[in-house]
């Protein structure tokens, strides 16, 4: 096995290759590696933007053959690989393609490394399927899920949990919550909404439907400091829960949101009515184990998450 990826003080910290450096997540993940001494090489199919210490390279991981991932991660001198690729597709087609093949070519290419690298895989609690509402979602729930979304994810979590007990890599999995926070994704809910509200005209409104269903969700920062963890802890062939340990419901978290951007409370008409969506009504994260094992906790509150969010698109 490789030696530990955490250097000793004031010793060279290893490089870390950031796969999906151009989403939401890998942006602040290639951030808090940066932060943190680290060298980073990003990935993504279109170009990631320089940083100073920053390596960048265009990159379909999902279409690249894994000697040609191999060449990349070996000429970067990665030890330590993040998976923060994907996101929810359309079809079970371009989930299993995003989710389960791209891990497949990734730790094909890894088996092609010098030295088994330490591999994090940032997975997601809707691996579990849904709960009874009011339930801790930990590690020891048998995962069940029943969107493409859920089991393409599972199966390639599962592929790198099998891989770090074969040997072939130094893997854990992290099952995160919805994300939030500064560029949190356009297509998530809370996303749109942000440049919903402010593409609004003066006195406009922004009328949504809502429903009764209560999430989890982490600050992107809180998520990015988890891998960071993840990657300098000795911890292999497990997966570890990710959250603030909170079921938010959607009318107070979006009656918040209003009240962090300095708007009026009238700007929202919200209606109760059922409301299609990607996930499980209830998702709460049992983060014990995370606390126990990576010394992790979040730091960041929802209201300075949902303030961060909404200024992060004035900024862009």
């Amino acid at each position: 096995m490789p030696a530990d990826p955490a250097a000793p003080a004031g010793a060279p910290r290893p490089a870390v290759a950031v796969l999906g450096a151009t989403g939401s997540i890998g942006r602040q993940v290639a951030s808090a590696f940066e932060t943190s001494g680290y060298r980073v090489l990003a990935v993504a199919r279109r170009r990631p933007s320089a940083a100073a210490g920053r390596t960048c390279t265009a990159l379909d991981l999902a279409a690249a053959p894994a000697a040609r991932i191999a060449e990349v991660l070996a000429a970067a001198g990665a030890r330590i690989v993040v998976n923060a690729t994907g996101g929810w597709l359309a079809s079970a087609e371009d989930n299993r393609q995003a989710h389960t093949r791209l891990v497949g070519h990734l730790l094909d290419a890894a088996r092609l490394l010098p030295a088994p690298p330490r591999f994090v895989q940032i997975g997601s609690i809707h691996e579990y399927g849904p709960v009874p509402e009011g339930t801790g979602i930990d590690e020891s729930r048998p995962p069940r899920p029943r969107t493409p979304y859920g089991r393409s994810k599972l199966a390639g979590s599962n592929a790198v949990l099998q891989a770090s007990r074969a040997g072939h890599v130094q893997g854990v999995v992290l099952r995160a919550v919805n994300v939030y926070g500064p560029g949190a994704a356009a297509g998530s809910f809370l996303g749109s909404v942000v440049r919903r509200l402010r593409a609004l005209e003066p006195g406009g409104r922004l009328r949504l439907q809502v429903n009764g269903d209560r999430r989890d969700y982490v600050d992107v920062r809180d998520l990015a400091d988890a891998v960071v963890r993840a990657a300098e802890s000795p911890l292999a062939g497990r997966s570890v829960n990710i959250g603030r340990g909170e079921a938010l419901g959607m009318r107070r978290l979006l009656t918040l949101l209003v009240a962090e951007a300095g708007l009026d409370a009238g700007v929202l008409e919200l209606t109760d009515q059922p409301v299609a969506s990607h996930g499980a009504g209830w998702t709460r994260a049992d983060i014990r184990l995370a606390d126990r094992l990576l010394a992790w906790r979040p730091k960041t509150s929802v209201g300075q998450s949902l303030r961060d969010m909404w200024q992060h698109t004035a900024d862009t």
